[in-house]
């Protein structure tokens, strides 16, 4: 583990949990609690995960939110958890609540002519070896595994078609580890920190936890309000307060999560 801001100190932060009026553990999934995977439906949590907040959750001393850019429906059943925690996927745009309440948010109708506009090329970008993915406000190209001509002829597609159609008049162009999303304006991992903080007294304890660009609007909305975890076997620029290395820190950071209120580890 490294810290990034000195003013902050990890071992302090948990050792406050107990004392807290309310503890909020906000989570990303892919490379962060699951590694990348060639295939997505098969990136299952690191070994060890799903014990650790299954724990967590059975003590019900914290609330559990994954924060994720997959579609809900893809990610509950590859999380495993004996207890479904509170989950907002697509980035934002969808709410799935611990009890089964679900809710999206309305996209405009000019994002969501343009994501129609879109699926007009898939077939090319397929053509390349891309994987396409459709969700609830964007439209996600994956290149995972593919050569760098591909991912060269991938990006010349999107780029193409992108100023052709004028798409960024409606939507916004969002790299990411592994592809390019063209993404519905309007929400992002920063509003969901907002909304689930939201009004907290100064004695919540909050923590979120992620590894991608799309992370750090909510490391920048964590400022002030809790700390902010970077999840990556290598460092990279960021606006978290550390860098934990997965899998090994990550289940070392939830084990003292949950034993700072007496758990077994």
């Amino acid at each position: 583990m490294q810290t990034l801001q000195d003013r902050l100190s990890l071992s302090d932060f948990l050792a406050r949990l107990p004392t807290a009026r309310r503890r909020i553990l906000m989570l990303d999934y892919d490379g962060t609690l699951a590694p990348f995977q060639l295939d997505p439906l098969s990136a299952e949590p690191y070994p060890g995960v799903r014990e650790v907040l299954d724990l967590i959750m059975s003590a019900d001393h914290t609330r559990v939110v994954v924060v994720s850019g997959r579609w809900t429906r893809d990610l509950v059943p590859l999380l495993g958890l004996k207890i479904r925690p509170e989950i907002w996927g697509s980035h934002g745009w969808e709410r799935l609540h611990a009890d089964g309440e679900y809710e999206t948010s309305r996209i405009s109708e000019d994002a969501l002519k343009s994501l129609l506009a879109a699926d007009d090329w898939i077939h090319e970008i397929e053509a390349s070896g891309g994987r396409c993915e459709r969700k609830p406000a964007s439209l996600a190209i994956h290149w995972r595994g593919l050569s760098n001509g591909q991912v060269a002829n991938i990006r010349e597609v999107v780029l193409a078609n992108w100023r052709l159609q004028e798409l960024h008049r409606s939507l916004i162009w969002h790299d990411f580890d592994g592809g390019i999303e063209l993404r519905a304006p309007g929400r992002n991992k920063g509003d969901v920190v907002r909304e689930v903080l939201g009004n907290s007294a100064s004695d919540c304890a909050a923590a979120y936890l992620g590894d991608d660009l799309t992370d750090e609007d909510a490391f920048k909305a964590m400022v002030g309000r809790g700390v902010g975890l970077l999840v990556r076997p290598q460092y990279r620029p960021t606006a978290a307060d550390f860098w934990i290395r997965p899998p090994e820190e990550l289940l070392e950071f939830l084990a003292d999560w949950h034993q700072a209120f007496g758990g077994v580890k």
